[in-house]
């Protein structure tokens, strides 16, 4: 029984890990990802060393068990346990893990690092292509390709589209390392992925202005110096959950928040509760919570580091950073700049304006109809993955198996990770993805048992 990992970042890996802990004699398991971060993923092993991790040390062990392994590994002391490392250092801890895991396990490990283009049925299962031309066949495949990769922004003209001065990922082929130091900035986009950026920009001593631009102009909230006393929920907000209306929660939320000590307290007792309720939440409900309050949502869940949002801060106040909230309507080549327009949030006037370079840091991309990653766009178009309507990734069973374009199970071909956005909405940061890896994998060896028993009965009556 062969069993496939497309994806070697920490959903890939952590997965990859619990198989291999778990699997006996008999199982094959081939892990597949690019060489440039094989077993580290994009977020951890391509980060720069002014990064730093969005969570706590001591809340970063790959294993759902072992919450401290990572502040473990490292040896750290109380006072370091709680801080917020360099993401190089977690890349480092998830490779180690993985070669333990690998080391110490008794089924057989391919660890492939190329990329992994097409995936299509086959008799036996499923065939898997690789980008040097070979393939071979497996009898399941789980698809942790991570987050999409970006797309442009819309209104940027063909000539900005291929020019220097467009930064359409700003990590890519160290683009951001050709900016002139007094370079006027336009960054779209207030999250996380600004936030790195300013950091760069900063280490780098860029002097020029910075303009950073989304929709509601907000920035991520940052995490106390120390972490927040754990709450209960109360009847209420528990009583709004089980509606499934996210109005309803948001309304008890709304009664509660002046009582308790500090909010990131009330939004870290949400999280267990998260997956359950979005599976719950009809597809209009869902499309305006998106449409009204993601944005809202996002800034107090998905925080950053107390030292980051101090720089920022800093930056704010010198006049250098300029957060707006607004839209970028369109965006050209000029003859000497990047010439844009933009509509301020609840005005109508156009403001034409000019900068040296137009970055996009959007962040998490998860649309599957508009992707042009390679291996989901095949299997988009190959009809054997459906796309969530409104871009949270996959359709999938509660099993996690792939659904296809006419809305049944493709039995032995699963998703984990971002692309789960869709069936479970919390599943991007690393509590809740080693929790669905656990899962995944003892899904996938019970029916690895099955399979066997089965095709031992036909054997036996054969015989």
């Amino acid at each position: 029984m062969r069993i496939t990992i497309v994806g070697a970042g920490f959903s890939g890996s952590a997965l990859a890990s619990e198989l291999a802990r778990q699997a006996g004699p008999g199982v094959e398991l081939c892990l597949i990802g690019v060489a440039d971060s094989y077993s580290r993923g994009v977020a951890y092993g391509e980060a720069r060393s002014e990064h730093l991790l969005n969570v706590r040390a001591s809340e970063l062990g790959a294993t759902p068990d072992q919450p401290g392994a990572f502040a473990d590994w490292l040896n750290l002391s109380d006072r370091a346990r709680v801080s917020y490392l360099p993401r190089l250092a977690y890349g480092e801890y998830l490779h180690a893990q993985l070669q333990t895991a690998v080391a110490g396990s008794t089924a057989a490990f391919n660890q492939i690092r190329q990329e992994a283009i097409a995936v299509e049925r086959a008799s036996a299962g499923f065939r898997v292509h690789l980008a040097d031309g070979s393939d071979f066949l497996s009898d399941r495949v789980v698809l942790a390709v991570g987050a999409l990769p970006p797309q442009a922004l819309a209104g940027v003209g063909p000539r900005l589209a291929i020019h220097p001065s467009y930064l359409n990922w700003p990590w890519q082929d160290g683009a951001i390392d050709a900016i002139a130091p007094d370079a006027r900035l336009l960054i779209v986009g207030t999250g996380l992925t600004m936030a790195d950026v300013a950091t760069t920009l900063q280490r780098r001593g860029h002097r020029g202005p910075i303009v950073a631009l989304s929709r509601h102009g907000l920035l991520p909230r940052a995490h106390g110096d120390y972490p927040p006393a754990e709450i209960a929920l109360p009847p209420a907000v528990l009583q709004a959950l089980h509606t499934h209306a996210p109005r309803e929660v948001l309304r008890a939320l709304r009664t509660l928040t002046p009582v308790v000590d500090d909010w990131r307290s009330l939004i870290d007792a949400l999280r267990p509760h998260l997956q359950n309720f979005w599976r719950g939440v009809p597809m209009p409900q869902r499309a305006s919570f998106l449409r009204h309050l993601r944005s809202y949502w996002e800034v107090v869940r998905h925080r950053i580091a107390p030292q980051l949002a101090e720089q920022l801060q800093a930056l704010r106040e010198s006049g250098q950073l300029q957060v707006r909230a607004g839209r970028l309507l369109r965006a050209r080549r000029g003859d000497d700049a990047v010439e844009v327009l933009i509509r301020e949030r609840g005005g109508s006037a156009l403001h034409s304006e000019r900068y040296d370079a137009l970055i996009r840091a959007t962040g998490l991309d998860t649309d599957v109809e508009r992707t042009t990653h390679p291996l989901v766009a095949h299997l988009r178009e190959s009809g054997l993955v459906a796309a969530d309507p409104l871009g949270l990734g996959l359709k999938v069973s509660d099993r996690f198996e792939v659904l296809d374009n006419k809305g049944g199970a493709v039995r032995g071909l699963y998703a984990i990770g971002p692309l789960l956005r869709a069936q479970l909405w919390e599943i991007t940061a690393v509590p809740e993805l080693r929790s669905a890896a656990r899962e995944l994998a003892g899904q996938l060896l019970s029916a690895t048992a099955a399979a066997r028993a089965a095709g031992a009965q036909r054997l036996a009556v054969a015989g």
